[in-house]
């Protein structure tokens, strides 16, 4: 099994690295995007509070718009009848969510050094900040990719999916911005406890319900 998983992931990372469609163009989205909220602080001194939700937004936008295409590109290059008769659905499922989050955290660690650069970004609690960071992204990539699976087959493929997404991820979406403005507050590890187990507790229910129906959705 760990050796199907382990093919998926290396195959999608060598086609990203081949061509990077992907990261070249979510690198373009992330400077947009964070250069466009940029200029509409203007000089004021936002505070830590907007600042936390602002770095979510440039995450989520940008995962919604990069994490999608992990099942449309095998439909579109019709390798997907390939890859049912060489793997089990539950080994496809976690290929390709290792896939995406590996994409998803590179992806971060870029995002979170140009939004800190630009925005004047401070927190206080740094290892508090890098566990909601981890956890929030986890949630995010196991949500991004079961809708990622579910979509590839429609024809408003690109509608669809922030429709699906955003109620999905909208509890995740106000624990991590929570979280994050404890910690940028200087909040203890031990104050965002209540967070992390949201978070943990979220991720690992979407893991395992995406397991359990992935099978139907990718035979359908």
């Amino acid at each position: 099994m760990f050796n199907a998983v382990f093919q998926i992931l290396k195959k999608d990372l060598q086609s990203e690295l081949r061509n990077r469609y992907v990261i070249n163009s979510l690198l373009m989205f992330v400077v947009v995007t964070i250069s466009i909220l940029r200029f509409s602080l203007g000089d004021e001194k936002a505070s830590p509070e907007i600042l936390s939700g602002l770095l979510w937004i440039a995450i989520f936008f940008a995962a919604i718009s990069g994490l999608a295409r992990v099942f449309i590109k095998e439909e579109e290059k019709e390798t997907s009848f390939a890859l049912k008769l060489s793997a089990e659905p539950t080994q496809i499922f976690l290929g390709k969510l290792f896939f995406n989050l590996i994409l998803i955290f590179t992806l971060n660690i870029f995002i979170f050094f140009l939004f800190v650069a630009i925005t004047g970004f401070e927190i206080k609690n740094l290892s508090g900040f890098i566990f909601t960071l981890l956890l929030g992204n986890i949630g995010m990539v196991a949500s991004s990719t079961i809708i990622a699976g579910i979509i590839a087959k429609a024809n408003s493929k690109g509608t669809l999916y922030p429709v699906l997404a955003f109620p999905i991820m909208l509890p995740l979406l106000l624990t991590v911005i929570d979280a994050t403005k404890l910690a940028t507050a200087g909040a203890s590890t031990e104050e965002l406890i209540n967070d992390f187990q949201i978070l943990v507790s979220y991720s690992v229910v979407i893991i395992t319900v995406s397991i359990l129906v992935f099978k139907y959705i990718w035979e359908d």
